[in-house]
């Protein structure tokens, strides 16, 4: 069988406070724009790159969910692989955010965790190195 690249085009989740949503992802990823938006059943948008984007619809009734402690099932974060970890940890920490788990600095990678207003947390990681062994190195 060929090997395939298969990367993660988006993720869909429901938030209490779409804005609030748009200005976490815009904090992260400047970049990111709206590439659409609709309010057919419910409102929601997609923002993102031309290659990545999160779909986010506004819930239409509030009912937070305990945040996610790793023994319950659910998704428990969302990883993202960026350039520059502490560019993206400036940009939330002078915007309020705060960190959601401790920074860890590894011999092949940093990593940072962030949640946004509803508790779901993310991983912003930055490779150290180009290696396939040397990124997937797990015993630090």
């Amino acid at each position: 069988m060929k090997a395939q690249h298969i990367y993660l085009e988006h993720a869909n989740i429901t938030v209490s406070d779409l804005q609030e949503s748009i200005r976490f992802f815009q904090t992260a990823f400047p970049h990111f724009k709206i590439r659409g938006r609709g309010n057919d059943m419910r409102e929601w948008i997609h923002i993102g790159d031309n290659v990545t984007y999160i779909a986010i619809n506004q819930a239409k009734q509030i009912d937070l969910k305990a945040n996610q402690n790793y023994d319950k099932i659910g998704v428990n974060h969302l990883g993202f692989v960026v350039q520059d970890v502490e560019e993206i940890a400036k940009n939330l920490l002078s915007n309020g955010y705060k960190r959601d788990f401790p920074k860890q600095i590894e011999q092949f990678r940093v990593r940072d965790y962030f949640a946004d207003q509803d508790g779901n947390q993310y991983e912003f990681v930055q490779y150290l190195s180009e290696l396939v062994q040397e990124k997937n190195n797990y015993a630090n």
